[in-house]
């Protein structure tokens, strides 16, 4: 005879729970039997027994070399791998994170200030005892609950009626209140009522020595999680309990933040996601969603499909053998969304708190409880992420890595890391910190380490070339600035300078690409012509807006730069970006654009040791701009040593290191006005 056992309780199970008719069942010839025992002894949620049971039955009526056979066979087994319980127990000591997070990352120090905060706040939020209310007007009852529970840690409180349960919730609300339904002033009914309007979250079982299906079905109607009848079960009073508990810390543990990271390649988005993890002691997956277009590639597919199987999340955490990973969902932004499909739809329900903890693979079908999952995001570009998922994430910048920065982690950690992959030693060579500087100024060009190490390991080869042709048997080497282009050939990049004497008709401005800051020259020409705005260097819309806006204001205002009114009655103005071939687009460039028209319009020159962003209006306002740390870096690369910013980006500066301002005169301008009288001779 087959028996169905929920291991947990090791008693059967409700009658409500199927079992399989066992007089119809044909004696056993297949490897059904051996599933069926594992179903036996697995700890499986109660919403999923029914189903586990069915597919059982069905599968014992089935021979085994029916294709039916095969399938029921491998959902069951994908049942069973699943970790319904399985989890990891969170490592919250914040020295030991810090530890961690220093020893994988130089830098991002705002970065691993956030990470700090948000595993403080998981810290303290486990400090906090369960709450419990125990409602009931016979004392000897009150006592005896209070004691056990207070036994097993809870914090609890106990009233005589209804309306002191109330009083007490307002006081402070409580995880759990266990009722009787018969008190004076106000029964459980009316309690059970006011605790639902008022503190939807808090559990509430119903206790009663009159025990009727009226007063159960009434009870449930009305909300309650469990109705129990007296003299009271305490093993199944404190199973209902717990699970209670576990469903409000639930709800308020999602209340915490998922997180995106964003910012340029190779800054280390990746590499911070497993250091989040490895310091709370849990398993890191993770999943790139780049090219990903179909939503059954994360949910799975229906199991009437050939050859179906559940989606990449489910698989993962399978694999992981837990519920409660670190799950980095990596290069998000690059999600392809077409009439073909789109799969940001089913990451709505991944990443939303409030749908999550049941959400359902189309494999599966059934429910499975996600909320323990940390997820991570990772994008390069946040705009490319459609704004219903932004919302449900909070946005941590990863900014571009300065020139200090980059040295210190070349010298302490990606040289010595590939001088013993490339079998060299690290007392034998040495690099120069010049020769260091100008390896990243020269041979890179990127806001991340990545290039970078690329060409010290290009860098380690030709060393190791070196010395197998030696035949001193000296295997030292110290490698100066001036042998780098002797070792390694011509740099592929030089870092663009501005001019030193003043120009008309040029002006230096800071935009932001995907590879961090850079600066762009202006150039204005003036000629005889018919009143046409020439724009040259494959800009796209947002920037022929500006320098349709900018010639427009200078024209409104031409008095007051002391020009003709009738200044474009006979001519062309061309504005021109070099770099043609490189598509331009943003709206950083509107102030740079005003001073170059401006100094060839007026003769005035540009002083060529300063550069502007910010974007304008019709009116001469100065709009603020994004990317201004990377924009005072790029300058400060450049020799540039005085730089003019949007009034409104005073926020933006607070935050940037002063290794970074350093050197750097900042003026901040609110009207075009005060920039040309700043920029002009």
């Amino acid at each position: 005879m087959l028996r169905w056992f929920n291991k947990k309780n090791d008693e059967k199970l409700n009658p409500e729970v199927k079992t399989p008719d066992e007089s119809n069942l044909p004696q056993q010839k297949n490897g059904a039997q051996e599933l069926v025992e594992r179903v036996n002894s697995a700890e499986l949620p109660d919403h999923i027994i029914n189903t586990t049971h069915d597919e059982c039955e069905r599968l014992l009526k089935l021979d085994s070399s029916s294709p039916e056979f095969a399938i029921g066979h491998n959902y069951l087994d994908f049942i069973l791998s699943l970790p319904w319980n399985n989890t990891t127990k969170d490592d919250l000591d914040l020295e030991r994170a810090k530890e961690v997070l220093d020893a994988r990352h130089y830098g991002l120090n705002n970065v691993k200030e956030r990470i700090l905060e948000f595993l403080a706040v998981k810290n303290l939020r486990s400090r906090i005892n369960p709450s419990l209310i125990i409602a009931d007007d016979e004392i000897i009852a009150r006592e005896n609950l209070s004691i056990i529970f207070e036994h097993e840690g809870f914090t609890v409180r106990t009233v005589a009626n209804g309306q002191e349960a109330v009083e007490a919730m307002e006081d402070e609300p409580a995880d759990i209140v266990i009722t009787d339904l018969k008190m004076d002033v106000m029964d459980g009914l009316e309690l059970l009522e006011e605790v639902r309007s008022r503190w939807p979250d808090t559990g509430v079982i119903m206790l009663t020595g009159y025990a009727t299906v009226k007063t159960a079905v009434a009870a449930m109607k009305k909300g309650a999680d469990q109705y129990l009848g007296k003299p009271v079960n305490l093993t199944r009073l404190r199973e209902h309990v717990q699970d209670l508990l576990g469903k409000n810390q639930r709800i308020q543990g999602l209340r915490g933040p998922v997180l995106c990271f964003s910012g340029p390649p190779g800054t280390g988005k990746t590499s911070i996601g497993k250091a989040i993890a490895e310091s709370m002691g849990r398993k890191f997956i993770c999943m790139s969603l780049a090219g990903l277009r179909d939503e059954a590639e994360l949910r799975g597919h229906r199991r009437t499909y050939v050859g179906a199987m559940a989606g990449r999340l489910l698989q993962e955490i399978q694999k992981s053998g837990v519920r409660n990973p670190v799950i980095m969902l990596d290069e998000m932004d690059k999600i392809i969304q077409n009439f073909q499909g789109d799969a940001t739809s089913v990451l709505l329900e991944i990443l939303d708190p409030k749908q999550n903890s049941e959400f359902v693979d189309q494999y599966l079908g059934l429910p499975f409880d996600l909320s323990g999952v940390l997820f991570i995001a990772t994008a390069n570009i946040i705009d490319r992420i459609p704004a219903p998922l932004r919302d449900r994430m909070e946005m941590i910048e990863f900014s571009s890595y300065t020139l200090s920065e980059k040295s210190k982690i070349a010298t302490n950690y990606l040289i010595p890391e590939q001088l013993l992959q490339h079998g060299l030693g690290i007392k034998e060579i040495t690099v120069q910190p010049k020769a260091v500087k100008h390896l990243i100024m020269d041979y890179t060009r990127e806001p991340g380490l990545r290039g970078l190490e690329k060409q010290i390991a290009s860098l380690c080869r030709k060393l190791a070339r070196k010395i197998i042709a030696k035949t001193d048997g000296n295997n030292t080497f110290v490698v100066e600035q001036e042998q780098l282009a002797e070792i390694m050939g011509p740099p592929p990049h030089f870092t663009t300078s501005a001019s030193e004497d003043p120009k008309v008709g040029l002006a230096t401005g800071l935009v932001w690409s995907e590879n961090g800051g850079e600066i762009i020259f202006v150039e204005v020409a003036k000629m005889y012509g018919n009143k046409n705005l020439i724009l040259t260097g494959s800009l796209g819309d947002v920037l022929q807006e500006s320098a349709q806006t900018a010639l427009s204001f200078i024209r409104a205002n031409a008095e007051k730069f002391d020009l003709s009114p009738d200044f474009f009655e006979s001519s062309d103005i061309h504005v021109h970006i070099p770099a043609g071939s490189v598509t331009k687009e943003g709206p950083s460039a509107g102030v740079t654009i005003v001073i170059a028209i401006l100094s060839q319009l007026t003769g005035r020159p540009v002083l060529q040791n300063m550069a502007f962003t910010g974007e304008i209006s019709l009116h001469g306002d100065v709009l603020p701009v994004g990317g201004v740390r990377e924009k005072i870096m790029a300058a400060s690369r450049s020799g540039i040593r005085t730089v003019v910013l949007p009034s409104k980006c005073s926020y933006a500066l607070q935050r940037i290191e002063p290794e970074v301002l350093e050197g750097i005169e900042i003026h901040l301008v609110s009207r075009l006005e005060e920039a040309v009288e700043l920029a002009l001779l």
